[in-house]
């Protein structure tokens, strides 16, 4: 089952409204798909992970030491040519991908290959052009030739052009400003590093393909999945193209792009046979989002006990405001909170609560069981400032703790 939604604008210009078959620049998740590649023509036979890149590029800085792989993992040493959040004056300049690549993978590196992990865009765009020379193709070309059109992924393109009405425009805002229309990066500076546009369905086809096995060998997808033991003996949270990291006892594996105007998040859960993805159409446009969607569906309901009386954000509300005015009902607390809460204690927790006034709203930001207790967090918000209540009910319904605290 696939929920998939659209929300605001494509273009501000003239109005027009996000679908889901709008196609949005995805960045740097375009990264596991340039490692998909090189992992296909490895499988092919016609090249290794192993290889170093003097292979391809033998007058680029310590190319023997380097291997592909450490390409992959981001521990090649090369610096990164895209290390800011904004088209700076060098990007506004159209650039050969070779030129590119003598100016930042041709002079010092910025540590011994292997020794640690540092975001490199520089080693995708490299990663691209190899892929060209062994396949005897362009990168675009052999994207669509061996996974696109293989997984239906027909709302998916690899640099297209600026005027395909089938773009989502890219918009960007300072300081709280306008959105404004970005300025895209000139030619030649984002390549395999980040050039594919797509769409929501079809990177979720795209991760539903991937964690069944439908892209490429076992050996080879334990490859992309594994997260890089460095030479110092450190573990890298990345593996190929895609961050892996556990979350509430599950393997989530995932990876965000930006480029000029757009903003992209794409995750799945292999063991749930789940996948999130989020695209938008400005810079920053997605915040906290994906985080959040991934703690919802990771949360774990089912150890949560079901308890009679009230959901827990009206209760917190009604414990509110009764703390603020100085009078609790002490039947609904269990005995040892009753003995706690001394009538001092409920004084002092009015004189202090009272100035909040009523809160303008209240959400329940987590919940979980301790103890065979329901134990929830709900944040209230006041015009001058926001607090926080932790509360543990027993499934009758007592409440057996009510703290509030600043948030």
């Amino acid at each position: 089952m696939a929920l998939v939604k659209a929300y605001g604008k494509s273009s501000l210009s003239d109005d027009k409204p996000a679908t889901p078959d709008t196609l949005f620049a995805i960045g740097s998740v375009t990264k596991q798909f340039t490692c998909a590649a090189v992992l296909l023509l490895a499988e092919q036979g016609k090249l290794s992970v192993h290889d170093p890149v003097e292979k391809y590029y033998p007058a680029l800085t310590r190319g023997k030491d380097i291997t592909l792989l450490e390409l992959m993992n981001h521990t090649s040493g090369y610096p990164d040519y895209y290390p800011l959040d904004f088209v700076d004056r060098r990007m506004q300049r159209r650039i050969a991908p070779d030129e590119l690549l003598r100016i930042y993978a041709g002079g010092k590196l910025d540590f011994e290959p292997g020794t640690r992990w540092s975001y490199s865009n520089t080693g995708y765009i490299l990663l691209g052009r190899i892929v060209e020379k062994v396949a005897g193709e362009s990168f675009g070309s052999f994207v669509t030739r061996q996974i696109f059109e293989p997984l239906g992924m027909s709302h998916t393109l690899y640099e297209p052009a600026p005027g395909d009405g089938r773009l989502a425009r890219g918009y960007t805002t300072f300081a709280l400003s306008s959105p404004e229309a970005a300025e895209p990066e000139a030619g030649g500076w984002i390549g395999a590093a980040g050039g594919i546009y797509s769409t929501a369905s079809d990177l979720m086809k795209w991760n539903v393909a991937l964690m069944g096995g439908k892209v490429l060998k076992p050996e080879s997808y334990r490859l992309m999945t594994t997260p890089r033991r460095l030479s110092t003996g450190r573990v890298a949270d990345y593996g190929c193209g895609l961050s892996i990291k556990a979350q509430n006892g599950r393997t989530v594996v995932s990876h965000t792009g930006a480029v000029s105007g757009y903003n992209a998040s794409s995750a799945f859960i292999a063991s749930l046979r789940a996948s999130v993805v989020l695209l938008g159409n400005a810079d920053g446009a997605l915040g906290a989002l994906p985080g959040q969607l991934l703690a919802l569906l990771l949360k774990d309901t089912a150890a949560i006990p079901t308890i009679a009386g009230p959901p827990a954000v009206e209760m917190a509300k009604e414990l509110f405001t009764q703390l603020q005015k100085g009078k609790v009902n002490r039947s609904l607390f269990g005995d040892d909170f009753n003995e706690y809460l001394t009538d001092q204690r409920v004084q002092g927790a009015s004189r202090r609560l009272k100035r909040f006034g009523a809160p303008s709203a209240l959400e329940l930001v987590n919940a979980n069981e301790r103890g065979g207790m329901e134990v929830t967090v709900t944040k209230l918000t006041f015009k001058t400032g926001n607090l926080r209540a932790l509360m543990y009910r027993m499934p009758s319904g007592k409440v057996e703790q009510f703290f509030v605290e600043r948030e």
